[in-house]
C-alpha cells in the first residue's frame, strides 16, 4: 500500500548486491516505478530510489533503496554506502552459477561494512528466462539451502514477468520492521533508522546492465 512523502513512521535503508548483470536496478524500477527499463548501459557506482508504503505491521514506511554497481572497480565507492542499511537484498542470476557462487563474498561485504545483524534476502533472478528450458543453472532447492545455512530469507523472481518483485522487497522490509517492534519492547538493539535521522545523501547516478 502507498503512504504519502510525509506519512511515514518510520525510514529504513536496504542496499541491492551482486554481481554485474544479475538485474539488480530493473528489479528497482519494477518495485518503484512498476516498469521494466530497456537498453541499459552497464553500472556505474550507485544509484537511489525510494518508495513509501504501509507494510503489513501497520508501519508506513519510507524505504530508501541503494542499488549498488557490480563490477569489482567500483567495490571502494558501492561499500561504502553499505553503512546505516538495515536490509539487503543479494541478487543472483539462476541461469548463471557463477553470479550465485559469489553471494557469500557479497553478504561477507556487507556485514562487514554495514551492521553484522542486517537483514538480508537471497533472491534468484531471472525466474522467467528458466521456465519451460533448459537455461537454469541454480536450482531452487540449491538457493533455499544456501539461504537457510546462513539465515536468510529467500525469493526466486523476475523483473521482467514481475514475478515476486514486491513480495521480496516488502517480505524484508516487513522482516526488518518486526525486528524493530521486538528490539523495542525487548530493551534490544533497535533495527532500522528512525524517522529524521540523518541518512548519508551522496550517490552517483548509475545504469544497471541487467536483462531481467
Amino acid at each position: 500500500m502507498e503512504a504519502t512523502d510525509s506519512q511515514y513512521d518510520q525510514l529504513y535503508k536496504i542496499v541491492l548486491i551482486g554481481d554485474s548483470g544479475v538485474g539488480k536496478s530493473s528489479l528497482v524500477s519494477r518495485y518503484v516505478k512498476g516498469t521494466f527499463p530497456k537498453n541499459k548501459g552497464a553500472t556505474i557506482g550507485v544509484e537511489f530510489a525510494s518508495k513509501n508504503l504501509k507494510l503489513k505491521t501497520g508501519t508506513n514506511v519510507k524505504a530508501q533503496i541503494w542499488d549498488t554497481a557490480g563490477q569489482e572497480r567500483y567495490l571502494a565507492i558501492t561499500s561504502a554506502h553499505y553503512r546505516r542499511a538495515v536490509g539487503a537484498l543479494v541478487v543472483y542470476d539462476i541461469c548463471k552459477s557463477q553470479s550465485f557462487d559469489n553471494c557469500e563474498k557479497w553478504i561477507n561485504d556487507v556485514k562487514a561494512q554495514a551492521d553484522p545483524d542486517i537483514a538480508i534476502m537471497l533472491v534468484g533472478n531471472k525466474l522467467d528466462k528458466a521456465k519451460g528450458s533448459d537455461a537454469r543453472d541454480v536450482e531452487e532447492r540449491v538457493g533455499e539451502e544456501f539461504a537457510k545455512k546462513h539465515g536468510l530469507l529467500f525469493s526466486e523472481a523476475s523483473a521482467l514477468s514481475d514475478t515476486n518483485v514486491t513480495s521480496a522487497f516488502e517480505d524484508l522490509l516487513t522482516y526488518i520492521d518486526e525486528g524493530r517492534s521486538k528490539s523495542n519492547k525487548g530493551g534490544k538493539r533497535v533495527v532500522g533508522t528512525s524517522l529524521g535521522q540523518n541518512m548519508n545523501s551522496s550517490f552517483e547516478k548509475e545504469d544497471d546492465g541487467c536483462s531481467c
